[in-house]
């Protein structure tokens, strides 16, 4: 199963880089989102996907007497795609601000503070 994660994480990172290349404010943030996945992925997969238990300690006992599962990666993963989606969500308005303001989504055309040499004649 580790492998085919690997791959996955692979062609997520690299499919989030093209994209984050491109002048286009929109599809950088559709490849912030996906390198954000990707890490998620990452994170989840270094945690060691076994099959067990809960990581539940029975009683008058000092350890889990069986394989548990490591609460750990969840936990982090979890909060990682909460943060993910409200940078995604903050992102995506200041975006839809910048193109009502600008009228354009081309990060070479929202160059209001510091003009071009050729148009600032």
């Amino acid at each position: 199963m580790e492998p085919l994660l690997a791959l996955t994480i692979g062609v997520l990172v690299a499919t989030s880089v093209y994209l984050m290349l491109a002048r286009n404010v929109l599809r950088f943030i559709f490849g912030l989102i996906l390198i954000s996945n990707a890490a998620n992925l990452t994170i989840f997969t270094a945690g060691r996907l076994t099959e067990g238990q809960p990581p539940l300690v029975p009683e008058g006992l000092d350890a889990p007497a069986v394989v548990v599962a490591n609460a750990l990666p969840q936990a982090l993963v979890l909060t990682a795609i909460v943060i993910g989606f409200g940078l995604f969500a903050f992102a995506l308005v200041l975006m839809f601000r910048a193109y009502s303001t600008l009228g354009t989504l081309y990060s070479e055309d929202m160059r209001l503070a510091e003009p071009r040499e050729d148009r600032a004649s």
